[in-house]
């Protein structure tokens, strides 16, 4: 008997086995951040958010774009708040100014991030997924992923209610 995986498993997309591991991660708690158990985080808003987003690994940037197979940042955070059952506004900006802001100490997995220019207008959004990293749809020729917080200034922080 071999122990070579089904043909079938080796031709799955690339993308599936993001969505597939990164749901798993979830599960596990790799994503959760000191603040939540990964228990609370599944079952929080946020932490559903956080899955969501988790599923559109893999999936185009599009600018304009709400899902559910192409997103631009903000039209990501949309979609996967309306999956946990929360409403948010459609553009990154219009996101800041209608959540409260936050301290980076109580940062939680599912907490937006919002990244501002030096003029201070909102430019970029993710959703945070614990360990200083977001998923987020970053730009053209790029596709929905979890990455590392690349700003240390000119981020604030929001929680979804």
């Amino acid at each position: 008997m071999s122990s070579a995986l089904p043909s079938t498993v080796l031709r799955a997309p690339a993308r599936m086995l993001l969505v597939l591991v990164a749901s798993l991660a979830l599960l596990a708690g790799f994503s959760a951040g000191p603040a939540a158990s990964s228990a609370e985080a599944a079952t929080t808003a946020g932490g559903k958010a956080v899955a969501a987003a988790a599923t559109r690994a893999g999936m185009p940037y599009v600018y304009g774009a709400t899902g559910p197979t192409r997103f631009d940042c903000s039209g990501l955070t949309q979609w996967s708040y309306r999956q946990a059952g929360r409403t948010l506004p459609r553009t990154a900006a219009q996101q800041r100014a209608a959540i409260p802001k936050i301290p980076t100490k109580s940062l939680q997995p599912g907490d937006l991030v919002f990244f501002h220019s030096s003029s201070g207008s909102v430019y970029h959004v993710g959703i945070y997924a614990g360990n200083w990293q977001i998923w987020d749809a970053p730009k053209p020729g790029r596709v929905v992923s979890k990455r590392t917080i690349w700003a240390t200034s000119g981020v604030t922080w929001g929680r979804v209610a």
